[in-house]
């Protein structure tokens, strides 16, 4: 059992991201560097492990993608927390049936942990995915960045508003190690970034993804440089509201946020107003946001499905369109699931959105 000053170890008080960032991404003891988060014997299930349909479709749209940028001689993808490889492994398998792309595209995988690169490249097995820390050698030809639910993974920080004044939230142990919340004045320098962000105006209680945007700003530089966009997809809302969205997950259950640290899932609900407004103040074209079920339906998800099914017997149909079902359902992921794609390019063509 993990000890909660672990967690502590050279402060006695962090801001609720930073010591998320240690619980979920300490080398030793963090989540995702100490067990396999997917699947039936993990704690939850993406949508690339629901169906190989979800993939298919990722790499049907870059396809499309491609097409509107004119068919550049080469491309770079890049998946963002590329989880345990399932959805690269199918969109390699779908691009190979474009010959003329498949010749022109250089895969990437950006992932912070060890025990998952591990399992990513015993799933992958192909030479021509290489794994990057950082953005650097990615290089010529636009660059299409992909992230399915890697923005919630990334801790945020929390704030109340107390009349003009801001107040983090921080977490500190006391001497019976019990993990404590305490409000703190909240820094002048993050003040003033919150205040510059017009969809978080008015609201009492604000969570703000600081290390998201960092890593975010990363992205946006590269694709100013080279062209190209960033396609995200995760669970998150359209408007601003006052909500505290920090939740658990252990074993497909809920599980109470300072309990199983190391042990269990923590991640937040993406506010996908504040990520379409820093991705417009940074000059990139932004799409509006659509929910899943109108993303996928757009792209073709049902026809490709039904086309599928008449090759399969009974058995086969029920689990083809069950888990079809499952990414659809407005009452499940369907509408539980946003979409976003902001992009450097002339044309604005790109399928899905409209």
């Amino acid at each position: 059992m993990i000890k909660n000053k672990y967690f502590f170890k050279k402060k006695k008080i962090l801001p609720i991201d930073e010591f998320f960032e240690k619980v979920l991404f300490d080398k030793k003891h963090g989540y995702y560097s100490s067990s396999m988060p997917f699947g039936k014997r993990g704690d939850f299930i993406t949508s690339p492990g629901v169906s190989n349909l979800f993939s298919e479709i990722i790499g049907i749209w870059l396809v499309a993608a491609w097409s509107v940028m004119g068919k550049p001689e080469k491309l770079n993808f890049v998946e963002l927390g590329p989880g345990d490889g399932r959805l690269m492994k199918i969109l390699i398998k779908t691009i190979k049936n474009f010959p003329e792309l498949n010749k022109s595209i250089n895969f990437f995988l950006y992932e912070k942990s060890n025990l998952l690169k591990a399992v990513q490249k015993k799933n992958i097995q192909n030479s021509s995915v290489k794994w990057i820390k950082d953005f650097s050698k990615i290089k010529g030809g636009p660059v299409i960045f992909f992230g399915n639910e890697f923005f919630d993974a990334i801790p945020i920080k929390q704030f109340t508003k107390r009349g003009n004044n801001l107040f983090e939230k921080y977490y500190f142990i006391d001497k019976k190690n019990k993990i404590n919340a305490v409000f703190k004045k909240a820094s002048y320098k993050d003040s003033q970034k919150i205040k510059r962000f017009s969809s978080l105006k008015n609201l009492k209680f604000i969570e703000f993804p600081k290390l998201g945007l960092n890593q975010l700003n990363k992205v946006v530089k590269k694709i100013i440089k080279l062209g190209g966009g960033i396609l995200l997809i995760d669970y998150g809302y359209f408007n601003s509201n006052n909500s505290n969205t920090l939740q658990s997950v252990l074993k497909h259950k809920k599980n109470k946020i300072l309990e199983n640290l190391g042990k269990a899932d923590v991640t937040y609900l993406v506010n996908f107003k504040l990520l379409h407004e820093f991705l417009s103040k940074n000059n990139l074209k932004v799409k509006r946001t659509v929910s899943q079920k109108f993303f996928l339906e757009k792209m073709g998800i049902i026809e490709r499905a039904n086309i599928l099914s008449k090759k399969m017997n009974f058995k086969e149909q029920s689990d083809l369109y069950l888990r079809l079902k499952r990414l659809l359902d407005t009452k499940s992921m369907g509408n539980l699931f946003k979409v976003i794609f902001a992009y450097k390019f002339k044309s604005d063509n790109f399928l899905g959105f409209e």
